[in-house]
């Protein structure tokens, strides 16, 4: 078996979505690391992997025993700064990590045996990776003898990982775990954020070793940029102060950077328009004047169309990304890009950057806003009046809305936007994927950073009941909504069991609108209405009945068909805080998300709604 090098670190391009969460400067997050000197202590693999999770300052790790792992649950038993919390199932565990680091800004653990145990944990660990959240995966393999010999429970993790994550070891040794957790959790939560998985195999968990903290890392490839080159930082500031129609593209690297108050300087400081991605909502706040709401697939018309005939972008720590373009070829064709990220295999990767800056999104916006300084004191200052003039007239033209279904059903709308209104801006709100994933985008107001989670390059089903949990646990003074569909909760809804005996009380409202309504939106839209396999029963049969099932997982649960009765059901789901809550609101099947351009098409298609394309003067144009 072959060692694993620092130079393994640039493995791939690591093409992410950047996420929610507060975080610390270099993009993550960093250790709580301590500096307490141990030398040459004896004990156990097992028991040095606990120690150094307990020098790491990690208080939680989500996980399953299982054989391969086992050696590692004995001393964890006897920690008294570990909390382990029992999941139902190895994607809980790592989706509960996932949750746990965005709503805390700390590296989230997860940990599951050898064969099954690990490879459950590939689809939250490749959710981690695109979204670019920090977790250490912790796993158990087979002997090492045994490895390679198709041995019960064997899987090569590492091999299946190599793509999906920042990097990852297999431990030969019991003396180098120490220095391997230390520089997995530095992986992790420095320079972008990401997974990083350390595969252990049980007879190195066994055998007698020695134990030394803290350790020497040996990582001489890996040396984050933080600081933009000054340069291209000036011809951004001048770039700023003389377009005509500029906007700052902010992605989920600014939350990842802690960098919303710098954010939020700079805009006021140059007046230009903001638009926040799917993983950047709360990075600026949407109350603001000069927010113009998210771009995409299902953005605001004024925020796609900002993007759309912009001459200038500011893209801060985001991606260029599908959702976001469209028809890449028809994106923004006016526009000159400056382009800023931490990792430098975004930069280009998607659309050509006219400046590009390789740094810390933090540092950047800091050092931008002493270079717009400059220039203001130069006399020079961007006039955007008629530009201004023209957002606000698409965004009182159309602004985000709904129609009551006319069969007198439940809009979906409506109850995620009272939720909103309710909970209030300090709640964090963690979503699913599809539909109710989108409505909980635009219909909530997203205030400060680290409130909205979600599943954005991935587009997990399952993900919000799990990442609720560790974002609960993580903040347990914080109140915590999932807001899921009737078929993502069906994914992982095993996991209140986990909630409701380990005191974690989140409250969970699903969407039920009997349908993969996504899925279902397309088929209506594309496929001449013809639903192929998306009936989910909840509706025609009731099963499962979510209230029943809600109760019978220790939870309480509620249910709601009325909009004269949804506010008095989400209040009384926020009188709930010693139980996890449940509330089945039933609402019409066919709701849709609107606005919406449809995949593979150019922005400058986007519908209003079934049909209807947004009237534009030809000064718009």
């Amino acid at each position: 078996m072959s060692k694993p090098t620092p130079e393994l670190l640039a493995h791939r391009p690591h093409s992410a979505a950047h996420a929610g969460g507060a975080a610390h400067t270099g993009g993550g997050a960093q250790p709580q690391v301590s500096s307490e000197r141990v030398t040459d202590v004896p004990m156990t693999g097992a028991q040095a992997l606990v120690r150094s999770l307990e020098a790491l300052g990690v208080d939680t790790v989500f996980g399953i025993p299982g054989g391969a792992i086992l050696p590692a649950y004995d001393p964890l038993f006897d920690s008294r700064k570990v909390r382990h919390i029992l999941v139902r199932h190895e994607q809980g565990a790592g989706h509960a990590a996932t949750g746990y680091a965005q709503a805390t800004g700390r590296v989230g653990v997860c940990m599951a045996t050898s064969g099954p145990g690990a490879t459950n944990l590939v689809t939250p660990i490749a959710d981690a990776y695109m979204d670019s959240v920090p977790i250490v995966a912790i796993t158990g393999q087979v002997p090492s003898p045994a490895i390679g010999t198709d041995a019960f429970q064997e899987a090569d993790i590492q091999g299946i990982t190599l793509p999906i994550t920042k990097h990852n070891y297999l431990v030969t040794t019991g003396e180098e775990l120490p220095r391997i957790m230390a520089e997995a959790f530095h992986l992790a939560a420095t320079g972008r954020p990401g997974p990083v998985l350390v595969d252990i195999p049980k007879d190195v968990l066994q055998a007698q070793t020695t134990f030394s903290w803290p350790p020497t890392m040996e990582l001489p490839g890996y040396h984050p940029t933080l600081h933009p080159h000054g340069k291209q930082i000036r011809e951004a500031a001048r770039l700023m102060t003389t377009a005509k129609r500029p906007v700052l593209y902010v992605g989920g690297g600014v939350l990842k950077a802690g960098a919303s108050a710098s954010l939020r300087t700079l805009a006021e400081q140059t007046g230009l328009p903001v638009v926040t991605t799917l993983m950047a909502r709360g990075a600026f706040p949407d109350s603001h004047k000069q927010h113009v709401g998210m771009p995409g697939m299902h953005g605001t018309v004024s925020a796609v169309y900002a993007l759309q005939k912009s001459d200038l972008l500011i893209a801060l720590g985001a991606r260029f990304d599908d959702r976001v373009t469209g028809k890449l070829s028809s994106f923004a064709p006016n526009a000159t890009v400056v382009h800023a990220d931490i990792d430098p295999a975004e930069i280009g990767k998607n659309r050509h950057a006219d400046v590009p800056i390789v740094g810390d999104a933090k540092h950047v916006i800091d050092e931008l806003i002493g270079a717009v300084t400059a220039e203001h004191n130069a006399g020079r200052r961007a006039d955007l009046s008629d530009w201004w003039s023209q957002l606000d007239d698409l965004r009182e033209r159309y602004p985000l809305g709904y129609e009551e279904p006319p069969d007198g059903t439940l809009a979906p709308q409506y109850v995620i936007k009272r939720i909103g209104e309710i909970a209030g801006p300090d709640a964090i709100y963690c979503a699913g994927v599809g539909q109710h994933q989108m409505w909980a985008a635009q219909f909530i107001q997203y205030e400060k950073p680290g409130t909205w989670l979600n599943s954005g390059g991935a587009g997990t089903m399952g993900y919000a009941v799990p990442a609720a949990m560790g974002a609960k646990h993580g903040s347990p003074d914080t109140v915590v909504w999932a807001i899921d569909g009737d078929g993502c909760f069906q994914m992982t809804n095993q996991e209140l069991a986990t909630c409701a005996l380990e005191g974690i009380p989140i409250k969970v409202a699903v969407i039920n609108n009997g349908n993969l309504g996504m899925v279902r939106q397309w088929q209506t839209l594309f496929y001449d209405q013809r639903y192929s396999n998306t009936d989910l029963g909840t509706h025609k049969h009731r099963i499962p009945d979510f209230v029943k099932l809600a109760e019978a997982l220790g939870c309480v649960g509620l249910r709601c068909e009325s909009a004269a009765d949804v506010d008095a059901t989400i209040e009384a789901a926020m009188r709930i805080n010693d139980q996890p809550v449940v509330i089945d609101f039933v609402v019409g099947k066919d709701a849709m998300v609107w606005p919406m351009v449809a995949a593979g098409t150019s922005n400058d298609e986007i519908m209003f709604a079934r049909g209807v394309r947004p009237i534009f003067d030809d000064d718009d144009v």
